[in-house]
């Protein structure tokens, strides 16, 4: 954006993206192409962390839509490229069947959809069990503590959980809703005695200041249940009556901002070990490939290029229900063509395959469930279970 330009709103970006999907349909339906076709976001089709180009929309495509971009139908592949660059936009197939569309480097609209394309994954993943596979959450609001108040009010409680979680506390999630006041609860382990912390947590506009009744509130739970401390976290501030009153409280309160919030982000942020391999022990990893069989679901395996054909191979290390450990292991060639360009190959598992647990084979990835099928996505690949049949390759072009 250049200076003093207003940064568009979602809601204007969603207006952008709508009129770019309707030319584009229209489009089709006219050269009569527009039959399987449909839109979809990043965080829709590929549920990964986003690049360095922001993805607009990608348009999925069966049959002659994808043959016209391929050329068959004379003129209309660079008919559609001319019809992008009008509106300020470009397109890269992804493969058969869709291609990602890009703003242009130079728009003013593409720093905005990559603000908001990252903030679409960094809200996917605030779960309730990525634990420390994930470092991204952390050290994006360690930088951005005004973008906490975009959350969800069950997103902010849910990462102020894992924030306690990762500062080395027992913590209890509230239901979040009929929980009595109290989002979190915080135990700390103590040889003189266990300190039970209940937490508040309110996600407000910054306008929207806490008053005395909010924390009166909380300061009540926290007698009857006999805790030792409290603390309300809001997103917004508190008015000078809620200040006072809980600088006056029996039972300690501790108020606390954004700010706050945002040094607790960067503290566990700092904590996590970026060399995954640090996760697991060589002894589990020497225990799990000792029982792995060829049909094992935790070797797992992907495809890469759309004209030339890599394979990959890794093993899931742990995972929980959205993120996972993955450990990289070698290809083994059982048929080419003569020349290494062409043919088949399988997982290298055996003992060997414990010197890849180092820093740079070991890698997280985002899990999910797709049609019933266990998928894991990197940011580049996009990793299932490996069938158990060799996989081909293919690098000539």
């Amino acid at each position: 954006m250049m200076a003093g330009q207003r940064t568009p709103s979602d809601a204007e970006l969603d207006v952008v993206v709508t009129d770019l999907q309707r030319s584009i349909q229209e489009w089709a339906t006219r050269h009569e192409l527009w039959f399987d076709c449909g839109f979809q976001s990043y965080a829709e089709r590929v549920d990964g962390e986003p690049g360095e180009t922001p993805v607009v929309t990608i348009l999925h495509f069966d049959g002659d839509f994808g043959r016209a971009l391929d050329g068959d139908f004379q003129g209309l592949d660079i008919e559609f490229f001319d019809l992008l660059e009008r509106q300020g936009f470009w397109y890269e197939r992804n493969d058969s069947a869709s291609a990602h569309i890009y703003p242009e480097d130079n728009s003013a609209l593409f720093q905005p959809f990559l603000d908001r394309e990252n903030w679409q994954w960094v809200c996917g993943l605030v779960q309730q069990d990525f634990a420390d596979v994930y470092e991204e959450l952390y050290s994006y609001f360690a930088k951005r503590p005004e973008d906490l108040h975009r959350l969800t009010w069950r997103e902010f409680e849910t990462l102020l959980f894992r924030i306690f979680q990762a500062q080395g506390f027992t913590c209890e999630l509230g239901p979040g809703s009929n929980d009595g006041g109290i989002d979190v609860r915080v135990l700390q382990r103590d040889p003189l005695g266990d300190i039970l912390t209940l937490v508040q947590a309110k996600r407000y506009a910054p306008r929207n200041k806490i008053d005395l009744s909010a924390v009166a509130a909380l300061h009540g739970v926290a007698d009857v249940e006999a805790a030792q401390k409290s603390m309300f976290v809001t997103t917004s501030d508190y008015l000078p009556s809620a200040r006072k009153f809980a600088g006056r409280t029996r039972i300690p309160m501790t108020l606390t901002t954004s700010a706050d919030v945002s040094d607790w982000c960067q503290d566990a942020s700092d904590g996590i070990i970026r060399d995954k391999s640090k996760l697991v022990t060589p002894e589990a990893v020497s225990s799990l490939l000792q029982g792995l069989t060829s049909k094992d679901p935790r070797i797992v395996h992907a495809s890469t290029g759309y004209s030339v054909i890599m394979n990959q191979f890794a093993i899931v290390l742990k995972e929980t229900k959205h993120a996972a450990l993955l450990m990289a292991i070698p290809a083994r060639t059982i048929s080419d063509d003569g020349y290494g360009q062409r043919g088949s190959e399988v997982p290298e598992i055996g003992p060997a395959c414990l010197d890849r647990l180092t820093a740079d084979t070991v890698f997280r990835a985002k899990r999910s469930v797709r049609n019933g099928k266990v998928i894991y996505w990197d940011g580049r690949n996009l990793y299932s279970a490996w069938n158990g049949a060799p996989a081909l390759f293919d690098f000539c072009d």
